[in-house]
């Protein structure tokens, strides 16, 4: 089913004029809505900028593409003069990362079962957007801020703005630019020496999110005086001497 188009005066109105904010990134800001069919909805509003046409025409683009289970739906779109919105069903658990902290805040620890068929369903939504549509989509930008939980804690790969396709039978694409998180982006994306970049960058990217899943801890943390690129987890490193 095609995404539904949106005027801004719809999305105000889906918003209730913006009322209740869900988050905010660094490309936009996203507001729960209401359709009038009564669907929950998250509004995506991209901010003002060139960059950011161009990564909302990428989003919608990849997006009508995909259908599964694992993957977040795109509800409608609006692009109102200057304005541009993606409407996505609505996720009541969040991202991921809302759930990943220590095993001994039972607060916000979901047990290791559920974690488990967590990372069963990302693996199978980044699966389908290698093999499962008619060209790749390599994402770019795996992390647990980019997987969402429906009300069964069912995954949803989310945030496709720096996604790129590429033919099944092509085995590396050329990027002119890094792309994607800093402490989840393959080493082949900043340096050619490492290899080419492929859809095996995402499953990099994956990995290094099971390792923030079983280590209840960020992988990752920018050191004000750090100059150079960071590959592996400190604490793997720490931890298995590599």
């Amino acid at each position: 089913m095609k995404p539904s188009r949106y005027s801004y005066a719809d999305i105000k109105r889906i918003t209730s004029q913006f009322k209740e904010k869900l988050g905010q990134g660094a490309y936009g800001t996203v507001f729960k809505g209401t359709l009038s069919s009564k669907l929950l909805v998250a509004v995506k509003m991209l901010n003002n900028s060139n960059e950011n046409g161009e990564d909302f025409i990428n989003e919608v683009g990849t997006m009508c593409q995909i259908h599964h289970v694992n993957v977040v739906r795109l509800v409608g779109i609006c692009a109102d003069g200057f304005i541009r919105a993606l409407v996505y069903e609505y996720l009541p658990n969040g991202s991921l990362q809302n759930f990943l902290s220590s095993v001994d805040n039972k607060n916000s620890f979901i047990g290791w079962d559920k974690l488990q068929d967590i990372a069963l369903g990302i693996a199978k939504g980044i699966e389908y957007l290698h093999q499962g549509c008619d060209q790749r989509i390599l994402h770019f930008d795996i992390k647990p801020h980019n997987v969402l939980l429906d009300q069964d804690f069912t995954p949803k790969v989310s945030d496709f703005g720096l996604a790129k396709f590429c033919a099944k039978d092509q085995s590396a694409i050329s990027m002119t630019t890094a792309r994607g998180t800093m402490g989840y982006i393959a080493p082949e994306i900043f340096s050619r020496n490492f290899g080419n970049v492929s859809y095996k960058s995402d499953v990099y990217s994956f990995g290094i999110l099971l390792l923030e899943m079983v280590g209840s801890r960020k992988n990752f943390k920018v050191m004000e005086d750090s100059t150079s690129q960071v590959y592996f987890p400190v604490h793997v490193i720490i931890e298995t001497k590599i």
